[in-house]
């Protein structure tokens, strides 16, 4: 068996797939909490892939998200790392900061009281 020695990651080589660090997942996973308990939500599904990380949300297992929470690093200098993308494809908001892109969900929880 051939051993290589580990590859340092510099600036030049990037990581094999992208995921969700842990203190992004805090807010994501809090606000999908808030979303269940208010009977909206069902299910979450996460992809890790080359370019991108995905956080999907399901009001029911079988069907297609009804949201897609992205994480692209190679747009952070652009449009922004983060978006929320609906069930049709539209990119609901993008942004470099993760509170303020998922805030156009929370506004989903917000109803009034008749």
């Amino acid at each position: 068996m051939n051993m290589l020695p580990p590859q340092p990651l510099g600036p030049q080589s990037t990581p094999d797939q992208v995921a969700f660090h842990r203190t992004e997942l805090g807010p994501i996973l809090s606000l999908y909490g808030r979303m269940v308990a208010a009977g909206e939500w069902r299910d979450y599904g996460i992809s890790c892939l080359r370019d991108v990380a995905v956080f999907s949300v399901f009001r029911r297992t079988a069907e297609n998200p009804l949201y897609r929470i992205e994480k692209r690093p190679k747009l952070r200098l652009k449009q922004g790392q983060y978006a929320v993308i609906g069930m049709d494809g539209q990119v609901l908001k993008r942004g470099n900061e993760l509170r303020q892109v998922l805030r156009v969900l929370e506004r989903k929880l917000i109803r009034s009281v008749e």
